[in-house]
Parts: C-alpha cells; sequence; structure tokens
C-alpha cells in the first residue's frame, strides 16, 4: 500500500492492463496532451508507443463505431471522454451496438470495449459540462456502469473492466480526480457488482455512489460524534446492482437514505428506493429518502449555483428529520472554507 490520488490510480490501471494484454489500446480527445486528460493518461504513450496510444479526431459517434469494431477483432479498447456530455453524440453506438450485441448473436460474440466518461460539477461548468446521466446508462439492457469513488477502487476496478468481456461504462466523477488514498501496487482488481460498507451503525442505511460518497463520509463523521450511527454503503457498480448488500443493512436499520449525483427525477436513487419499497416494506420504520439535484439544468452562475449542490449539512439536516434529532447539520460544514461549488481547497479545477 502507498498513498496515491485518483488519477495516478487511473494511470497505474491502464499501464497494467497495457503491459499484461497486448491487445489493450488506449484512445481518446486529449490522451497524449501535455494533461494527459486530468492526469490519467500521462506517460503512457512514451510508453507503449503511439500504435496504442494515441489521441482521436472530434468524431465521437464514428470513433465509437470505430473501437465497437476492434473489440469484435480481438482488441480490447479503453476509450476516454473528457466529458460525458461530449459523448452524448454516439449513443447510438453504445445503445444499438455495443450493448445488444452479446445478445443477438446468441453469446457467440462479446463486444470488451471500456469508455471513460468524466462527469460533474461546479467550478462554472454549466449545464452542458457538469450531467449525470448515469441513470441513462444503468437503463440500458447489456451495460455494465462503474462509478468508483476511492483511488484503489479506480484502480481495481477499472482493471475489472478493461477485462470483462462485454462493454463497460466507467463514470469519473471530476472531483475525485485530486482525492487521495492507500491503492495497492501491480496487479489489483476489484470485482464488478460489489458495493462497499464504508461506516457501520444501527440508526439509518445511507446508500451513496460517487462523489456523494465523500459528502457522506464527512456527514457520518459529524453524526457519530453526536451518537447517531449509520451503514454507510459506497455502491461502487450500479449495474450489476448489489442489491444483498443494501437489503442486509435495511433489515438492521430499518431506515434509508440514498444519494446520487444526478437530478432527483429519474435517478438512480429511485430505482434502490423502488426496489426497497417492494421488497422490504415490512421492515421499513419510515418512508425512504434520497437527496440529489434539483431538476433544473446546473447553473453557471456561483449566484446561481448558490443552494444548488447537496452535501453533507444536507444529509445531516434529512437524517435528523428521519430520526427526529436535532443533529446540527449546519456544524457538518463549518470547516469548508473553499468556494461552494467546489469541495474543498485542494481542488485545482477541472483542466
Amino acid at each position: 500500500m502507498r498513498v496515491i490520488n485518483f488519477a495516478k490510480a487511473i494511470n497505474e490501471a491502464l499501464a497494467c492492463a497495457m503491459e499484461a494484454d497486448q491487445r489493450v489500446i488506449c484512445y481518446g480527445l486529449g490522451v497524449d496532451d501535455p494533461k494527459g486528460i486530468f492526469g490519467t493518461t500521462l506517460g503512457l504513450q512514451d510508453r507503449f508507443g503511439e500504435d496504442r496510444v494515441f489521441d482521436m479526431p472530434t468524431s465521437e459517434n464514428a470513433m465509437t463505431g470505430v473501437g465497437i469494431g476492434a473489440s469484435m477483432n480481438d482488441i480490447r479498447p479503453v476509450m476516454t471522454h473528457q466529458r460525458l456530455d461530449f459523448f452524448l453524440l454516439a449513443m447510438d453506438q453504445l445503445v444499438n451496438n455495443a450493448a445488444k450485441w452479446y445478445y443477438m448473436f446468441g453469446g457467440q460474440q462479446s463486444v470488451p470495449i471500456t469508455i471513460r466518461l468524466i462527469l460533474g460539477r461546479g467550478w462554472g461548468q454549466g449545464p452542458t459540462h457538469s450531467q449525470n446521466l448515469q441513470s441513462w446508462f444503468a437503463h440500458v439492457p447489456g451495460l455494465k456502469v462503474v462509478m468508483p469513488t476511492t483511488p484503489a477502487d479506480a484502480k481495481g476496478l477499472l482493471l475489472s473492466s478493461i477485462f470483462d468481456d462485454n462493454p463497460v461504462v466507467f463514470l469519473e466523477h471530476r472531483w475525485l480526480h485530486n482525492v487521495e488514498g492507500d491503492v495497492p501496487q501491480g496487479d489489483f482488481w476489484v470485482p464488478i457488482g460489489k458495493a462497499h460498507l464504508l461506516e457501520e451503525g444501527d440508526d439509518l442505511t445511507i446508500v451513496s455512489m460517487s462523489y456523494m460518497t465523500i459528502e457522506a463520509l464527512h456527514a457520518t463523521a459529524h453524526m457519530k460524534a453526536l451518537g447517531v450511527g449509520c451503514d454507510l454503503i459506497d455502491l461502487r457498480t450500479i449495474m450489476p446492482l448489489d442489491w444483498e448488500a443494501i437489503a442486509v443493512s435495511v433489515r438492521k436499520t430499518g431506515r434509508l437514505l440514498v444519494l446520487d449525483t444526478a437530478s432527483e427525477t429519474g435517478s438512480f436513487a429511485g430505482e434502490v428506493i423502488a426496489r426497497s419499497a417492494m421488497h422490504l416494506f415490512d421492515v421499513l420504520k419510515q418512508a425512504p429518502r434520497r437527496i440529489a439535484m434539483p431538476d433544473f439544468p446546473s447553473p453557471t452562475s456561483p449566484a446561481l449555483t448558490r443552494g444548488y449542490y447537496r452535501g453533507a449539512a444536507d444529509i445531516v439536516r434529512v437524517t435528523s428529520e428521519m430520526l427526529g434529532q436535532d443533529l446540527k447539520p449546519d456544524a457538518a460544514e463549518k470547516n469548508r472554507q473553499s468556494p461552494h461549488d467546489v469541495p474543498g481547497d485542494w481542488f485545482k479545477g477541472p483542466f
């Protein structure tokens, strides 16, 4: 174990995969530029050559189709888009080709492509650069949807994704790239479809994903000091969903709060709550709750973003309502000195 950041963990996973298998290629807009897509692809072209690590034309739909075709011919492409929003131009290739191929041909041929999409919000990104559309992808049969939070999970889940025999949408929140943590060296895999129980407690189950798990960690630490214990489940993968991990926890606590980085209506949090209402109604002590973004496009102006984003204080506030206790929600973010639309003082911007 040693401490590295999320971006370095992604870089290590790519290098490890390319060393292990000559069929792995890495391409996308900015893969070979001086910033290396937030540092995630730095040095890979020098190490593995231009035939395996390369930029692409600004033609998302066509180049995704090229990647799908390559993956059906014994190549394992890792394709990167610097914004999830840009990838919307290639949804036809993803939904009507990559996701359907294995099923339509009776399992005789798969499409082992990994598509890295960077999402997030804040720092003036605005409506067309901030969308969190994971529920779109999770709705499509045939796709696996991965959303790591920690650097270790970023490395381990990316390696599992690259060597999975079917298409994986790998979603990276830009606010996580500078987060640091312990990461094993070498060939380290985390299984797709297994959630991670980060905190344990008897009062409430909090189910979270991606960056909202960081806010949940702040919130649970604050509440623990006040005598309230929560199970905090980081989903890591939303498709397939580790339903059993959620069910075990809710049967213990009887209460459920789900956090999502996306807009509330149609969010994946709603799917988790629906399953809980269908299958765990007899153990629920009260109606489940969710915290997600408002049903508006992400604003650009700081004047408009104030009050738009959800964080630790919101988690504590909803928990207070659920438990009927004053858990001092405003104090949950008292140490945050950074502007309201960035995660912390360590954040240096998305470019």
